[in-house]
């Protein structure tokens, strides 16, 4: 299983913070670096904010040498299908060929309010998340007017996610190199992959990639685990627990389960960044799961 590291960019990180996580993630040994894309805090509520994904993802694309940089998931809401499609092509650039385009219908209706974005419908905004993955696509394999193309060939990986309903899994199925879903248990892991790769067969197109996004805390022993867990609690304002949690060894076992049932990438969601040092443990498991 490849693991990554998954930002909440919305929750007030700064760029200082960025630089820091991303070379981490680089010395870590950890696949790549993702971030969401919102506009507006939903977990630390104000005064926290974003700075905007792709030109975040632009500069640590000249700061870093190997991770994979990527949204999780930049919603149709926010721009123009061109505009979106010109700016993975800027970080592929960039990057040297490290970009990955992670993209949805969004649903945080309160930063569109906020920043002026149209919301609608669901069905609208499914049907828009429809369109523009074609006409990226067409744009970064077909469109002889549109320069420059992407270094990656024939183009950069596309990720769709979702919980395995109807209409994502399509568009994933027509568009997409990898179908995501979040906060999964392992039997829902299971049973979301199995969808995806039945309709993928249906289509008589190559799999998917499967992968989750989810919540994660480790720490070097029992005391250093309840320690970052009450501090993921007081983030979160929130009791609950981080769906995986414990010491290095148990959160290499806790994935060893979804990778069994068709997980092939953790997005692993940090949800205190400012605790970098918890990304060298997470290169620690990653390294574990990797023997």
């Amino acid at each position: 299983m490849d693991l990554c590291l998954m930002i909440e960019g919305q929750e007030g990180v700064t760029w200082e913070q960025w630089l820091a996580l991303a070379l981490a993630t680089e010395d870590a040994g950890l696949g790549g670096l993702f971030r969401s894309d919102h506009y507006r805090s939903i977990v630390r509520g104000e005064p926290a904010g974003s700075l905007d994904a792709w030109a975040t993802l632009a500069a640590l694309a000249a700061r870093t040498d190997r991770i994979r940089l990527g949204t999780m998931v930049s919603p149709v809401t926010f721009r123009h299908a061109s505009v979106l499609a010109k700016n993975a092509v800027t970080v592929d650039h960039v990057s040297g060929g490290r970009v990955e385009l992670g993209i949805g219908a969004g649903w945080y209706e309160a930063e569109h309010d906020s920043y002026g974005f149209p919301f609608g419908t669901q069905r609208a905004r499914l049907d828009e998340l429809d369109r523009q993955l074609a006409e990226i696509v067409r744009q970064w394999t077909e469109a002889d007017d549109v320069r420059p193309a992407p270094l990656q060939q024939p183009r950069p990986p596309i990720i769709v996610g979702g919980k395995a309903k109807p209409r994502t899994v399509a568009a994933a199925i027509r568009h997409a190199d990898e179908y995501n879903t979040t906060f999964p248990s392992v039997e829902e892991a299971r049973e979301r992959a199995t969808v995806v790769a039945e309709a993928a067969h249906a289509a008589g197109r190559v799999p998917l990639r499967f992968s989750m996004m989810t919540g994660c805390v480790v720490g070097r022993d029992d005391a250093d685990v309840r320690e970052r867990v009450a501090v993921w609690q007081k983030v979160t304002r929130s009791d609950d627990e981080p769906p995986i949690r414990g010491t290095v060894d148990e959160v290499a076992s806790q994935l060893r389960d979804y990778e069994a049932v068709g997980v092939e990438r953790a997005m692993l969601q940090h949800l205190v960044h400012e605790d970098v040092e918890m990304v060298t443990l997470l290169g620690e498991v990653a390294a574990q799961l990797a023997a």
